[in-house]
């Protein structure tokens, strides 16, 4: 069981929230706070596994509070709860796990709370990104290590995963840029990969392309300029074991 702290002005929206959180069996102590303010009071006493902020408080609001938590020796992982649809990107610059809008139901909290005990029990250290998508009404976080390949879409780019595909507004040559280091390699103008994903290297012949595990695993082409750049990083990842 994990304890969690959950901050909202409005009284209402704190009692549902509480209510929702009472009926998963996962959680334990719940404390309540009315304001950034007393949400600092009560971590300064005790420790909690996840904080579930509301965006708009006076004084200390939701984004302030959550940098201020991040100073903390044991800083909670983040789960914004707002009625606000339009600062899901503010939420992932402050590694947020994940981004609730309001009226919150049931099913998509216990996928919150999900989130929030994967993250921690994985030992993430905050190296990986966690990267905002639209899913219907709702916004959620995808993390970089689950995503397979990138296919270009423009100024946009589509990530997948093994839960399907989401499109973000981030053209591919950035995410190269950025997920160079991180094990993603550009096999072709269009398609960023993660190496770890490689199950099989078709680099020879007229038609170079690569083969991709997954639940649904994906051929991507190769071009040939790009060719050095793959074997190079088959060799890295060969030899590190990674």
């Amino acid at each position: 069981m994990i304890d969690v702290l959950i901050a909202d002005d409005e009284a209402p929206a704190l009692a549902e929230l509480a209510h929702l959180l009472r009926a998963d069996p996962r959680i334990g102590d719940i404390v309540q706070a009315r304001s950034g303010a007393d949400a600092l009071r009560h971590l300064a006493e005790r420790a909690v596994a996840v904080a579930f902020l509301d965006i708009h408080m006076p004084g200390l609001d939701g984004f302030a509070l959550a940098a201020a938590m991040r100073g903390l020796a044991a800083p909670p992982a983040i789960v914004f709860v707002t009625a606000d649809d339009a600062r899901a990107v503010d939420a992932f610059e402050v590694r947020a796990v994940d981004y609730l809008l309001k009226p919150v139901r049931a099913e998509r909290l216990r996928r919150a709370v999900d989130r929030a005990i994967e993250l921690a029990g994985s030992g993430a250290d905050g190296d990986d990104e966690l990267l905002p998508v639209t899913v219907g009404q709702a916004v959620r976080f995808v993390r970089r290590r689950d995503v397979r390949w990138v296919h270009a879409q423009g100024d946009y780019s589509r990530l997948h995963t093994d839960d399907g595909a989401h499109l973000i507004r981030a053209p591919i040559s950035e995410l190269d840029e950025r997920w160079a280091p991180h094990g993603f390699v550009r096999v072709h103008r269009s398609y960023l990969v993660a190496v770890g994903a490689i199950a099989e290297a078709r680099l020879s012949g007229a038609e170079p392309a690569i083969v991709l595990v997954g639940t649904v695993p994906a051929t991507i082409p190769v071009s040939r300029r790009m060719l050095p750049a793959v074997r190079d990083a088959l060799v890295r990842a060969r030899e590190t074991g990674r």
